[in-house]
């Protein structure tokens, strides 16, 4: 016997996600996890590989965890965009390219990059400002449990050891993220996890057993109505532009609760900044790799025809993180987006504005989701400080897109365009764009890893 569980419980607030679970893995056995959306089996493999305990309930029975040995065991994570926090400081539009083209040169290959921004490292570019590294696109917290992934990126940086551990603003009040016992502690005056579960179990309870139908009625399922009402809802109207009752109930599925003083956002393994900036990364992927800026590959592409046939450029593979639907000149219809404005304002006479590098703000009213203090990343201090303004904006063709919009019509959509695609004899569609799904940049990373491994040798 290799490993096995014995009568294993895990609950999340009032709801019971794994009862009674027994079994056990003997060598060199397979064993398939089956069943329906939602019914516990990521619960299940994240129990298996250390990612959660077991809940700690009163019993008769034996239960626990036992393994035979040291054992290795870890699990490939679903990429899908559930995180309400998750915004464009997870998210990552260009290192799919310079990942994949740093790979290309290493295996012998001459690469040429083309991006129709004026500057490299897409969503991730970072400026000096005052002193202070700026990341102009909003912000990006680096974070990931892949050692492998970890370790490639940490050769091009060294990282600090930055926490994310955003602030939420409702009217007057200021709440922890994410919902942890600190929150829970300041909106209904408790110290315990047992008080907070009760009150969460008594606000949930009028809607147990329900199958959700909206956003709404999913996060009262999960949260109750304080959460829902100060610290999710507002915030998400403003992200998607419509009213949690219009919205589809996967958004947050699930929504996190925590019943320990932690306000760490992330429960990866490994977490930071690189100090200097993320450009520098970028920089030195692309070492020695030529690289034009501030032209799309349409007018690259014309330009290069209309040289004569000794000048022109020729490829043998074609790797394209753009949109997808827009290297298909929108032939089958147009994939849609969420947008997002910047508004930076420096502040030469002010050394300290809101005291933490992320302050959300879950208001309706207020018209920006969160305010981004730059120096806190990387821990500076002294005179002036940079802040950014972030700004959710209905996209049009045009405008910067961020957040794919995975629902049902969109989903269809991109399966077309995703068949095109896998008629194409040298073009590959990577990343957050041309692949239409949201990515963590460690994800991000892996598969331009993952890309180059099957497509170099």
């Amino acid at each position: 016997m290799r490993y096995q569980i014995r009568h294993a419980i895990v609950q999340y607030a009032a709801d019971t996600i794994l009862e009674d679970v027994n079994f056990e893995v003997h060598d060199k056995e397979k064993i398939a996890i089956v069943g329906r959306n939602g019914c516990g089996k990521t619960t299940l493999l994240k129990l298996i590989a250390g990612d959660i305990e077991m809940s700690n309930l009163d019993s008769d029975e034996e239960c626990g965890i036992t393994m035979a040995g040291k054992q290795n065991i870890g699990f490939l994570r679903q990429i899908s965009f559930t995180d309400g926090e998750v915004t464009v400081e997870e998210e990552i539009k260009k290192t799919f390219a310079p990942v994949f083209a740093c790979e290309a040169r290493k295996a012998g290959k001459q690469v040429l990059v083309i991006d129709k921004r004026d500057h490299i490292a897409g969503n991730i570019y970072t400026e000096k400002v005052m002193g202070i590294n700026v990341h102009r696109y909003g912000a990006h917290i680096f974070h990931t449990s892949d050692e492998e992934v970890w370790n490639y990126v940490n050769q091009y940086a060294r990282f600090n050891h930055y926490v994310n551990s955003p602030v939420a603003v409702y009217r007057d009040e200021l709440y922890n993220l994410p919902f942890n016992m600190n929150t829970f502690s300041r909106m209904w005056n408790i110290k315990t996890p047992k008080e907070a579960k009760e009150i969460i179990a008594k606000q949930t309870g009028e809607f147990a057993g329900i199958t959700p139908q909206n956003l709404e009625e999913q996060a009262l399922q999960l949260a109750g109505r304080d959460v829902y009402e100060k610290l999710v809802k507002g915030y998400t109207e403003k992200q998607w532009g419509r009213d949690c009752k219009d919205l589809p109930a996967f958004i947050i599925r699930p929504l996190p609760l925590r019943f320990t003083y932690d306000n760490n956002y992330f429960n990866d393994r490994f977490q930071g900044i690189p100090e200097g900036g993320y450009t520098q990364i970028v920089e030195k992927l692309l070492e020695d790799i030529p690289v034009l800026t501030g032209v799309s590959l349409q007018e690259y592409q014309t330009a290069n025809a209309a040289r004569t046939a000794d000048e022109q450029d020729s490829w043998d593979r074609l790797l394209y993180t753009g949109m997808i639907d827009e290297y298909y000149h929108y032939r089958l219809g147009t994939l849609e987006y969420r947008s997002l404005r910047f508004e930076t304002e420096e502040l030469p006479e002010e050394d300290n504005y809101q005291g933490n590098a992320v302050v959300n703000y879950t208001e309706r009213e207020v018209p920006y989701t969160r305010i981004i203090e730059h120096k806190h990343f990387e821990f500076q201090t002294g005179e002036g400080t940079v802040i950014t303004r972030e700004y959710p904006a209905t996209w049009k063709k045009g405008d910067e897109p961020y957040y794919p919009i995975n629902d049902e019509k969109n989903g269809a959509l991109y399966a077309q365009y995703a068949e095109l695609a896998k008629k194409e004899a040298n073009v590959l569609f990577g990343g957050r764009l041309g692949q239409y799904k949201y990515y963590d940049m460690d994800a991000v990373i892996a598969a331009a890893l993952s890309m180059s491994k099957k497509e170099l040798g």
